[in-house]
């Protein structure tokens, strides 16, 4: 499994010979890219509606979206989406097949306005947890698995069923407190999980969200957790060995 960040909450993860990419918006600080740069994926996930997370989805219209029902109808109305998922996106506790992937959708602690019409609701936020095989109850220690938290706050379903059942070897956090966790809430997440490798995001973007990602490193070393923090340089791939 690849992963590459472009910045905020923008990702890249290649799953076999499936491409996904995760809140497309390249309008942030950290990339040199355009979305034009950008092969079409095969899917693309939106973790909610806000702005900073769906801005240059329509730019990847033909690709199939994973997302939920209510974010689904936006896009198809306003993006010009034809495909997703299931016929009409997926909800939280799903797991679908996405090529290569399997995807499921876990809860997230956070709001879901569309874009930036707070008062138009996207349905619950979410994040995924992203496999090259099945989840089932029997540990898989050949399996590779990524989480993506999306925007959230800490919660204890990291805890007791995202680390517990899921068993993800990484996991990509939001480190830029004032909308989602800050470093020391992140890091508690990341030792929660049990994770081998942490990748920070939603941070340095705006000004309310300036981190500095070796606190996060410091915070997660403070819990006595093993995870091996990797603040990616945006546009570089990493090859996560499981």
């Amino acid at each position: 499994m690849q992963v590459t960040w472009h910045g905020h909450s923008t990702w890249h993860v290649t799953v076999g010979e499936t491409e996904l990419l995760i809140d497309p918006f390249f309008d942030n600080p950290k990339t040199d890219l355009e979305p034009s740069d950008i092969d079409t994926p095969d899917y693309v996930l939106l973790t909610h509606g806000h702005a900073d997370h769906i801005a240059h989805a329509g730019e990847f219209a033909e690709a199939t979206l994973v997302a939920t029902p209510e974010l689904v109808s936006y896009c198809e109305e306003e993006f010009g989406f034809e495909d997703a998922v299931g016929g009409m996106g997926m909800n939280l506790g799903g797991t679908v097949e996405c090529g290569d992937a399997y995807v499921t959708m876990v809860r997230a602690d956070h709001t879901n306005g569309i874009m930036t019409e707070n008062d138009t609701s996207g349905g619950m936020p979410a994040g995924f947890v992203i496999s090259d095989t099945k989840p089932t109850q029997v540990s898989d220690e050949e399996s590779t698995t990524i989480y993506n938290a999306g925007d959230t706050s800490l919660m204890s379903e990291m805890r007791d069923v995202i680390g517990a059942y899921l068993e993800p070897d990484a996991a990509i956090v939001p480190i830029g407190d004032h909308f989602t966790m800050g470093p020391q809430q992140a890091a508690i997440a990341v030792d929660w999980l049990d994770v081998d490798y942490a990748f920070p995001q939603h941070y340095d973007t705006f000004p309310p969200i300036e981190q500095d990602p070796e606190a996060f490193e410091s915070e997660v070393a403070a819990t006595g957790s093993d995870a091996e923090v990797v603040a990616l340089e945006a546009d570089e791939p990493f090859e996560i060995d499981a």
